[in-house]
């Protein structure tokens, strides 16, 4: 009686190990690297970069000046003079670190800009991810490219190409074979 029961036990739930989960990875910089989408937004985001640090420079500059111009007259101002303009300079200063928030901080115009550019591309690359897993049957799939850290990884297990013939940038000549 005792075989039975726990052969019957083995048999119910013994059936879970012939379910394993298949799993692949991909590398979305890869990905990435193939979409010219994605070339044109990081070259309008890194000219933005440019052009908001160029801005912050100059204002820099212009404080530095402030400052330089205040020490060297500062023997001929009066103390009321002198008080005035070093407020001045605080409040330049003080504009100068909000702006630099403002456009650099968390939630700024760069962070705002760069994921405006990039959501579509991601959304693209994420819905041809989520096609290939559900037509390869996988349940579970890896981005090698992000803080997962993979010590070995057999390519038959990559599934990067798919991906990419998913969202047309394939190489025509390259025969997948997964």
């Amino acid at each position: 009686m005792r075989v039975y029961i726990i052969t019957i036990f083995f048999l119910i739930f013994g059936l879970n190990f012939v379910n394993a989960q298949r799993f692949g990875y991909i590398d979305t910089n890869y990905i990435l690297e193939k979409m010219p989408d994605y070339k044109k937004a990081q070259d309008e985001i890194s000219q933005l970069s440019v052009a908001w640090e160029k801005e912050i420079a100059d204002m820099d500059k212009k404080i530095q000046a402030m400052y330089s111009a205040l020490q060297a007259e500062q023997v001929l101002l009066t103390d009321a003079m002198r008080k005035e303009r070093t407020d001045e300079i605080h409040k330049k200063e003080v504009e100068l670190k909000d702006y630099q928030k403002k456009v650099f901080g968390f939630g700024g115009l760069f962070f705002l800009k760069k994921q405006e550019l990039t959501k579509p591309i991601q959304d693209k690359v994420w819905d041809a991810v989520d096609k290939v897993a559900k037509q390869k049957n996988l349940h579970i799939v890896f981005d090698k490219a992000g803080e997962l850290t993979m010590i070995y990884t057999d390519p038959r297990y990559d599934y990067t190409d798919f991906v990419l013939d998913e969202l047309g940038l394939g190489d025509p000549n390259d025969e997948i074979k997964n």
